[in-house]
Order: C-alpha cells, then structure tokens, then sequence
C-alpha cells in the first residue's frame, strides 16, 4: 500500500488545526512550538489503524493479547510497511507514541517497589492513516494519507476540506499566578534525599544521578485549554499533545533523545539550568553563570560520555563524536547547557535494537546507568510513569524523532501528575537542587492554573 501525498495550496498552523480535532479518537500533536534549528515541523496523526501497547509486560495488537514481545510486533509492523520517503518532509507515514521511563527498566531487569499511580501503558504507538505535516519555515502543509482506514483519495478531500474551514485561535490570556500544588516529598525530606545520593557518590556507587520529585495538581481546567496556554507562553522544540481518551500528555519539552535522519543518529542531553533573568543585565549574568559553571559543565560530560558508550553499541567504530559542545541555550523561563553526539548507525538494524541500547535516556537515569537506576528506585517516593521516557515519531522509512519526557504533566480523572528533578553530583548543594526541580515546574504550574488557590 502505497502512501499518497498531498501539499495544499493554502497555509494555516498546525496549533490552530489541530484545535479542531482535539478530541477525537487518540488524536495526537507533535508540535515545533517553538521554530528554531530543531523546531521546523509540527505533524497531526488522525485516522489510527493500529495500535500496540504494552501494559504489565504483554504486548496488545489493536486490543488483543499477543504471545511475541512488544519489541518484536513494533519491528515487524515497521517492517512489513516500509517505504522510502520521496520528499523532505520528516515522515510521510508511520507511528507516533511514546515510552514511559518504567518501560526502559525491564531491559535492566530493574524491579520498582513503587505501586502504580496512573492507569496507562507502559508504552504506546498508534499507527495513523492520516499525518498533517505543517513546515513553519516555509510556511507549508502536506497531507498524507494511507488509504487503511478508508480510501486515501477521499480522506485527501476530507482532510483539506476540514482545513480550509478552520478558523485562527484566539491566544489565551497571560496570567502570574501558580497552580497549589501536593508534592510526594517535604522540603527538608527531599534535601535529605539529595544528601543521600551525594552519599552514594562519594561512596564510589555511582558518578552522577538525576534525582526527581513528583507534584500533582487538581485542577478543572481542561487539558487542551493548558497545553494552548503553555506552546503560547514557554514554547519548545518538542512539544506535543497526546489525547489518549483515559489519559491526555500536555508536554513542553526542550530535550531531544535521539533523532535518525538518512542513517545519523543524534542525541542532545541537557545538564544544567539557570532561571531567565528579570532584567538585561541579570539575563546575561545568569547566562554567563551556567556557561561557566564547573558542576554542571562535569554534570553534562559525565552523561556525555554515557551516552557516547550507549551510542557505539549500535554505530559504525569510530563514527561516534561530539559536534557542539557545552551550548547554552535559552528558553522562557530558564536557560539550559547542551551538548550534541551523532553517530552513524549500523545498517538494517531493527528500530527497537536503538531503544534497548539507548533507553532510558543517560541524562535523567545517570552513571553507570544501571546502579544510578537501582538507587533513583530505592530514593524517590514515586515511579516516574512517562516522566523522563520519550515521546515521538518513527517513520516507515527507519528515521524518527524523539524527545526527553521534561516539562510535561499527565492528566488523568481530574488530576496533573507533574515530575521535576535535576542531576546531583558530589558538588551539588542541597538548597539550589531544591529551588531547581521548582523553577522547572513553574512554566507548567502557571499553564494549569484555573482561577483557584493562589500560590504566588
């Protein structure tokens, strides 16, 4: 079956059409809120022919039980659609989803003490027979269609027709105030927690660890209503919006976990934060503080030189290397240090081989990945969930894109469930590791704030 392709003759943004199909059927959103060199395209799955998930270690194909693995259904799923991508858009077809930081433990055989909190897979991809490809740099869109779920022609017609009537969304209004929040540690409790990692490093346990804390947040406001507020008012690279019926995924990532394009793979871990200044003159401060920092520079080397390690398992020898290094980069409420790795990956590897090697990503696990693992289960309160898993695409001709799960909250029943944390080393001082996971929270808080419990 082969894709059809269509570019219209008109240009609306993504963010205005999607508002039209929010609500239907696991329609999902990846969206270049923010247009820089790694926000260029924003795509719209709608039309979902199948659906795979694993939920409790078993593989479900489109609701039915499967005896082969989640990992061997993905492969052969890619696998019996494949085909070549004739234009320069990112996908012509494929499965968008996600994985949660609780799949990436059974490939370490790591057990979690921690009861569920919210009912979802542990992993997700939804085939889709219609993608709406929005490129924000010049200003086009392109349809796709598969025929799969009805004839590919008339989903076209369907489709184009639809977006043509969609009328622009009005920008929500700014707001300062902050969502009251409940999170699963104390002030004092999570800075003895953080003394305790430090204690793991000084043993000679681990080098490097990414520590997190959990908030939830009731609140009436609708979903889709917080992720409009939160693309307008903190944009990023990678964000996105996942309506999943039980579950909805408002995210505002700005991390990428690894892209595949024409056989070179990327990954970009962030390690280090300052907030954005409320002036010139502290901005740049601020900036000049981060870029300057000898914690969080050895912070980001030492992940650097993980994710390096997990990236010569499935690269060429010696394609792996370092092209940007210690990059400071700013975002609305903080500025992050980033380094970038590519390699050149191995020939007619199966998609789920990259995952096994490279996932949970470095950043947010620590090093060794493993023990740092042991002891983020043994130290933190909660399981994370999809908190620091991966969101994103994968192609049908071997490329992808997928995010670091930051900056986002699940909503479920009433409820955001919201994950904040930072890397500590030996050098990390308890107070600031604090302040950070909250300053990390506070673009998201303010996105879901409903009119109630005024906090700042």
């Amino acid at each position: 079956m082969k894709t059809e392709i269509r570019r219209l003759p008109f240009y609306k943004e993504a963010a205005d059409i999607f508002t039209m199909y929010r609500n239907r059927e696991m329609a999902v959103f990846l969206d270049s809120a923010l247009e820089n060199q790694l926000g260029r395209y924003s795509v719209i799955g709608l039309y979902p022919y199948l659906v795979l998930k694993e939920e409790n270690g078993i593989c479900y194909r489109n609701g039915e039980k499967q005896t082969k693995s989640f990992e061997d259904i993905l492969d052969e799923e890619l696998q019996r659609r494949k085909e070549k991508n004739p234009t320069e858009l990112p996908l012509t077809g494929g499965a968008i989803g996600y994985f949660s930081y609780d799949y990436g433990r059974k490939f370490e055989q790591i057990r979690t003490r921690h009861p569920e909190k919210i009912r979802m897979p542990e992993a997700m991809f939804v085939f889709y027979d219609v993608l709406i490809i929005e490129d924000k740099k010049e200003k086009t869109l392109h349809l796709t269609a598969r025929g799969e779920t009805e004839d590919a022609k008339n989903l076209l017609d369907q489709v184009e027709q639809e977006i043509f009537n969609c009328k622009p969304q009005k920008k929500p209004d700014r707001q300062h105030h902050l969502a009251d929040f409940t999170p699963n540690f104390e002030k004092e409790e999570y800075k003895q927690t953080v003394q305790r990692m430090i204690d793991y490093i000084v043993e000679g346990d681990i080098y490097i660890a990414n520590m997190t804390q959990q908030l939830t947040v009731n609140s009436d406001k609708d979903p889709y209503e917080v992720y409009r507020y939160l693309r307008t008012y903190n944009p990023a690279p990678f964000a996105g919006y996942f309506n999943y019926g039980s579950f909805q995924v408002v995210g505002a990532s700005m991390e990428r976990f690894l892209q595949v394009r024409d056989g070179v793979i990327e990954t970009r871990p962030i390690k280090g934060t300052r907030k954005r200044g409320s002036t010139p003159e502290e901005d740049a401060a601020l900036r000049k503080e981060l870029q300057e920092s000898s914690k969080d520079r050895s912070e980001l080397l030492m992940i650097v030189d993980l994710e390096r390690n997990d990236l010569n398992h499935v690269c060429e020898p010696g394609s792996v290397q370092v092209t940007e290094h210690f990059a400071v980069e700013a975002y609305a409420t903080v500025f992050h240090l980033v380094t970038t790795i590519i390699g050149k990956m191995k020939e007619n590897l199966p998609f789920t081989d990259l995952i096994r090697a490279a996932f949970p990503g470095g950043s947010i696990t620590g090093a060794p990945k493993i023990r740092a693992m042991e002891i983020i289960d043994e130290l933190e309160h909660d399981r994370r969930g999809l908190y620091t898993g991966s969101m994103g695409y994968i192609s049908l001709d071997g490329n992808c894109d997928f995010n670091i799960v930051i900056r986002t909250a699940v909503h479920q029943y009433g409820v955001y469930h919201l994950g904040v944390g930072g890397g500590i080393t030996c050098e990390s001082e308890l107070e600031f590791e604090y302040e950070e996971t909250l300053q990390k929270a506070k673009a998201v808080l303010e996105a879901i704030y409903d009119g109630r419990d005024i906090t700042c």
